[in-house]
């Protein structure tokens, strides 16, 4: 029996792909997809020579091998052997946007991690790192799409009031904000946006399942954004609303 229609499946999980995503990398409508891994269907020889392609597998693996049994797949056992090679290298694994879903549910699964794209920085020292793509401007001047490289912290007793951190929870997913700790509320952390046009929020200590203190932003150079005299002003009312906010909090 063919184990196509399920390795699609699991392989286009392991990229964090979704259907839609997966259908425009192979050319094919995402309705197919769906058809492939309930095994509705069969894939086209073409469809699965892309697929050989991509993931770097013969199509003997693809059709005959259960690729979740990572000891009978050549694929994830090559992988593992290159990751091996250089584990005596600082091994960054990069989330992007698009994986960030997949990340919440597969953060402590050692194969979901494993299959994240790598990279190494040689300015940074050991430890353990991890690199988070973040969209959206509440973090400006640090522009939608940078990348920015954290360093794991164990516990939330060692963060640092005022420096910035990837905080992953349940609730809110992954966010990019500096962190305010207020001794009087232990189980809460105030998480503050660079951008003051965004009021700061607090969340459950018990609903963080991870926090990254960011180490260095990766961003694409871009041309300068330029300020209104009305937007400046705007801006510094607004910070000068959230400083009086947090004030009364701590008070």
């Amino acid at each position: 029996m063919s184990q196509a229609g399920q390795n699609l499946k699991y392989l286009r999980k392991l990229r964090g792909w979704t259907q839609e995503e997966f259908a425009v990398k192979v050319g094919i409508k995402r309705s197919l997809v769906g058809a492939y891994e309930e095994e509705r269907a069969d894939p086209k020889l073409e469809v699965l020579e892309i697929v050989s392609e991509i993931f770097k597998l013969s199509l003997d693996e693809l059709l005959l091998k259960d690729l979740s049994n990572t000891s009978g797949s050549n694929y994830l056992a090559k992988r593992r052997q290159q990751k091996m090679m250089t584990a005596d290298r600082n091994i960054i694994h990069f989330v992007p946007v698009k994986a960030a879903a997949g990340y919440l549910a597969g953060y402590a699964d050692t194969e979901f991690i494993e299959e994240l794209n790598t990279f190494t920085l040689p300015m940074l020292a050991g430890g353990n790192y991890r690199a988070f793509e973040i969209i959206g401007d509440s973090m400006m001047p640090t522009p939608s799409g940078s990348i920015i490289v954290a360093e794991k912290v164990e516990d939330t007793e060692d963060v640092k009031t005022n420096q910035a951190y990837i905080v992953v929870s349940r609730n809110e997913g992954i966010v990019y904000k500096r962190i305010d700790k207020n001794g009087r509320q232990k189980n809460k952390l105030t998480l503050v946006s660079d951008n003051p046009q965004y009021q700061p929020y607090q969340v459950n200590t018990d609903d963080i399942v991870e926090l990254w203190q960011a180490q260095l932003v990766i961003s694409k150079i871009s041309a300068h954004q330029r300020w209104d005299v009305n937007s400046l002003a705007s801006m510094v009312n607004n910070l000068q609303d959230q400083v009086s906010t947090l004030k009364k909090k701590m008070n």
